[in-house]
């Protein structure tokens, strides 16, 4: 049982990432013919291709995409009460957790993409597809932070003040919803435990 639902919890976590992160890259007009990029529509498109022709996109949203990860998100719960107890819980409490888990997920998105770009800046210094790539996506968050604090001494901390107003969001959801907050990630843990 540990095994299936660490496989499916994985599963999920990362194809919500990739759903994700195809509506980030529409909303930041990034570079579809990137390999990176082609991955990711190529991932997404046979689910995403049918969603479309009944919902178009709002605009830069891709609202098929944004749609099927809060959907995800939401029966992540109940999938695995039903691998654990063989129960397939359905209330309207899920949907509240699914949107949590799916702003949790984009807050999670979004550090990761700025850590890796961060090395990535060491290791290769802005000369590879994917350093473009990661650019695109992550610049429209960094710079406005490096208009009102510029590099100083050469050392660019629009990155850090990003990571760090992500983990002030964090604990702001923590104040503000409290267990419900932290419920997806305790309860997912407590089933893996069990």
């Amino acid at each position: 049982m540990l095994t299936l639902t660490f496989l499916v919890n994985t599963l999920i976590d990362l194809y919500v990432m990739v759903l994700l992160l195809r509506i980030w890259m529409q909303w930041a007009r990034t570079d579809f013919y990137n390999p990176f990029s082609q991955f990711v529509v190529k991932i997404t498109q046979p689910v995403i291709r049918p969603l479309r022709r009944i919902l178009p996109p709002l605009g830069p949203i891709d609202s098929a995409s944004l749609l099927l990860a809060f959907v995800i998100t939401t029966l992540k719960l109940p999938l695995f009460f039903l691998i654990k107890y063989g129960v397939f819980p359905l209330e309207p409490i899920m949907l509240l957790v699914g949107l949590i888990s799916l702003v949790k997920a984009a807050g999670l998105l979004v550090f990761w993409l700025i850590i890796i770009r961060s090395l990535m800046s060491w290791v290769s210094q802005g000369r590879g597809p994917m350093d473009f790539l990661l650019m695109q996506l992550t610049e429209p968050l960094m710079a406005p932070i490096r208009r009102v604090l510029p590099a100083m001494g050469g050392i660019d901390f629009s990155a850090m003040i990003v990571i760090l107003i992500l983990y002030m969001l964090n604990y702001l959801g923590m104040d503000l919803l409290g267990g419900l907050w932290t419920q997806d990630f305790f309860t997912s843990n407590a089933l893996l435990a069990q």
